[in-house]
């Protein structure tokens, strides 16, 4: 009896070890949450999935790594919330983000969602990483929260306006934009540099970011006999405006900066996306430091190809991450001074900001549409050897 009442006590004793060792070693790990913030619903889901996609994979090849940060095993998780590509949502998102306890965030897509959203992670205190946005004004804000991991459009506009009259020999241009912080930003810098170059648009024309009929804007471009039209807009518009163009019998060049290279324009534009030309930030995929190995990874876990923008998704996520490994803390108060003096070598490049938070040294790749597919043409910007 005596035995049987010490081999339960040692019983007992070992469990409440072992218990006490599990609580122990739950004490020391840590789940950090990294928000994710775009269009997962409406006309720019298959972005915003895109987006979602690259960032999950960053934090799968992260948490692999099995880091510890501030003496803790850190395992990162992946919030994402939906903004619909609409500035008030956008806003309502940030701050449930921010409620969450979220450590940082990655997004917003578009420029016009990541403006407003801006002021709630500044008032948090916590990062924000835009993969794209690439309008100027979301860090002219003056927010040190604020960062992107693409160039801008004052220096996309710039290269394109450029690229029109130097190689595509441009001189009778159109303008077209779809009236959004990125489409109007995009077409102005592009008109600037014109403008610079002693060229001016023989006109201007506007439609919202739902048009699909482009009729009466090229019929009234088409009687000032273009030879390029220039469209501040996205894929899912750039497409139906390229067929119309062709439909309408009109001899000149489309070009846009920003948004254009995607499988989806190539599927709805059909034969008339043939010839179209599109400034896009950042290198060709195959240019990429890392591109490759990450567009096999992407289609790997999600079965399809990269949309648009997943490598800088994934890029946003990693730089969020090592800035917090050379802080070695996940507080934003102390991971924040790191981020903004970070340099990092990412599947996109170097990541590095200036005071702004824009990215430094910036690529941009000129493509365009032969034989059915975006093919590259030339590289501007980028570090100067």
């Amino acid at each position: 009896m005596k035995i049987m009442k010490k081999n339960a006590l040692h019983a007992a004793l070992l469990l409440t070890g072992l218990m006490a060792g599990a609580q122990s070693l739950a004490a020391e790990s840590e789940t950090v949450v990294i928000g994710l913030a775009g269009p997962l619903t409406g006309p720019s889901a298959r972005i915003g999935k895109d987006l979602e996609n690259g960032a999950q994979l960053a934090i799968d090849d992260v948490n692999k790594q099995h880091l510890t940060i501030g003496g803790k095993a850190v395992t990162f998780k992946l919030e994402s919330e939906d903004d619909q590509s609409d500035p008030r949502t956008a806003v309502a998102v940030a701050q449930r983000l921010v409620d969450n306890g979220v450590a940082g965030v990655v997004g917003h897509w578009n420029t016009g969602t990541s403006i407003p959203a801006a002021r709630i992670y500044h008032d948090a205190g916590i990062a924000q990483v835009a993969p794209v946005a690439t309008g100027h004004a979301y860090t002219k804000q003056g927010f040190d929260t604020s960062f992107r991991v693409m160039g801008h459009d004052d220096d996309g506009g710039n290269y394109a306006g450029q690229y029109a009259v130097q190689q595509l020999k441009a001189k009778r241009i159109a303008v077209i934009d779809d009236r959004t912080a990125f489409g109007q930003g995009l077409a102005d810098e592009f008109i600037a540099s014109l403008e610079s170059q002693g060229v001016k648009v023989i006109d201007r024309q506007y439609v919202d970011e739902k048009t699909v009929d482009f009729s009466a804007v090229l019929t009234a471009i088409r009687s000032k006999n273009p030879d390029l039209i220039f469209f501040g807009g996205v894929d899912s518009q750039a497409a139906p405006l390229a067929r119309r163009i062709k439909q309408l019998g009109i001899n000149a060049t489309l070009m846009g900066a920003g948004g254009f290279v995607s499988q989806t324009f190539l599927k709805l534009a059909q034969k008339e996306g043939e010839g179209v030309v599109a400034l896009e930030p950042g290198l060709p995929v195959e240019q990429m430091p890392g591109g490759k190995a990450f567009e096999q990874a992407y289609q790997a876990r999600w079965g399809h190809g990269i949309e648009l923008h997943a490598p800088f998704a994934y890029d946003a996520t990693r730089v969020l991450v090592a800035a917090m490994q050379k802080a070695d803390s996940v507080d934003a108060s102390d991971y924040l001074p790191a981020l903004r003096a970070i340099s990092y070598s990412g599947v996109t490049g170097n990541i590095a900001f200036d005071k702004e938070g824009n990215l430094k040294n910036p690529s941009f790749t000129v493509y365009k549409v032969v034989d059915g597919k975006w093919q590259p043409q030339t590289v501007l910007g980028g570090a100067k050897q």
